[in-house]
């Protein structure tokens, strides 16, 4: 399920002095100055310098009197900020930028990266799915990443809940980039702040945004082109039939990659938009090896270049898993994980509460208090679903 999309991104001498890159970033965060208006002015003037010295007079042309370009102490405060954070600025052109990003039409100019940057240079799929995502939906992920990881790809995602922690955490040994809505320093959702900052020790974070950038819903799409951009594939773990995940997605297939999806029950709403894009033409994944039959060929040489690499790398044990830390919660809210949890399709007792990490003293009592609500169904063989 793919389309050809050709970048009509110029080609640009990537900044070579610090008094270039300042440039360049004052340009970029000038009002109204967004990706393809900063491509259109540096074709136009040839540097970013000429380039914000002729930008009140473009702007008065369209309208706009009195404006100025991004004052200077506005970026060194960007600046001071990105060396707190221990971030690199990555130029598209220059070396490091990751080559699938650069192709797209509207490839960020300029990358904040904390972490391993060398990940940019590897084969990539990304995953992405439902924030309330199942049981099911978290271990398919899971599964994924790791087969993925093992095979030697990069798993990159957006650090949401649900599916794209599952998918992050599972690749943290073999390699994953989170692309960020907001500042590379800006964690959101806030709950996961540890997985940021182990993925900043052992993988990426990425943002186009500027530091300290609080994530607004604007800019959940543009996140999302750079998650399908840097990936070779995209795959929808489970997503509703409205969601970022399909506009992630979409972005896929409008810059030529593969889009595959996990197809899901049909009661299960969180599966509805994984069956209409298997339904539409997208590829239909059981596993790891299913994404990988639909990669281009060419990408085994890397692949097998990247797994001789990990191979001669000792590999450090799994992490423990996370203390308990919810024997004081409301029932309520032990109640509401477990029916996240569930759905249509029939889970076992038993894998939930591996899922939830609870120990089953507590959730025995919540189970019977949601079966004499009617909200669950107890089947045979110890499984579980929602009521219908």
């Amino acid at each position: 399920m793919t389309e050809t999309q050709q970048s009509s991104t110029p080609p640009l001498l990537p900044p070579t002095t610090e008094d270039d890159r300042f440039a360049w970033l004052r340009l970029l965060r000038s009002y109204r100055v967004g990706t393809s208006t900063f491509y259109r002015l540096m074709a136009e003037h040839g540097s970013a310098q000429r380039a914000l010295a002729a930008l009140p007079a473009v702007a008065r042309s369209a309208g706009l009197d009195q404006y100025a370009p991004c004052p200077e102490a506005r970026i060194e405060a960007e600046l001071t900020a990105a060396r707190a954070a221990r971030a690199t600025l990555i130029c598209i052109g220059a070396p490091g930028y990751p080559a699938e990003l650069a192709r797209i039409t509207d490839a960020p100019p300029m990358l904040w990266a904390v972490g391993d940057a060398t990940l940019l240079d590897r084969p990539t799929v990304a995953l992405v799915g439902a924030r309330n995502a199942s049981s099911l939906g978290t271990r398919m992920a899971r599964a994924l990443a790791k087969e993925l990881g093992e095979a030697g790809f990069v798993v990159a995602s957006g650090l949401a809940r649900g599916v794209d922690a599952a998918a992050h955490l599972a690749a943290l040994e073999t390699g994953t980039v989170a692309v960020l809505a907001g500042g590379v320093d800006v964690i959101y959702p806030p709950e996961n702040a540890g997985l940021a900052a182990d993925i900043a020790e052992r993988g990426l974070l990425l943002s186009e945004q500027p530091m300290g950038m609080a994530p607004q819903a604007r800019h959940f799409p543009c996140r999302n082109r750079i998650i399908s951009g840097l990936a070779q594939a995209v795959v929808v773990v489970e997503a509703a039939a409205r969601s970022g995940s399909l506009i992630t997605a979409r972005d896929a297939l409008d810059q030529g990659r593969e889009v595959l999806a996990v197809p899901g029950h049909p009661f299960d709403a969180r599966a509805a938009g994984c069956n209409t894009l298997i339904r539409d033409g997208a590829t239909l994944v059981r596993g790891g090896r299913d994404v990988i039959a639909a990669l281009p060929p060419e990408q085994e040489d890397a692949i097998e270049e990247v797994k001789r690499a990990q191979r001669e790398v000792p590999q450090s044990p799994p992490p423990a898993p996370p203390p308990d830390r919810r024997s004081l919660r409301e029932t309520a809210q032990l109640h509401q994980q477990i029916l996240s949890r569930l759905g249509p399709s029939p889970l076992g007792e038993d894998q939930l509460i591996r899922d939830l990490s609870v120990p089953p003293g507590r959730v025995g009592p919540a189970l019977v208090d949601l079966e004499l609500e009617g909200k669950i169904t107890r089947q045979a063989g110890g499984l579980l679903s929602l009521r219908q």
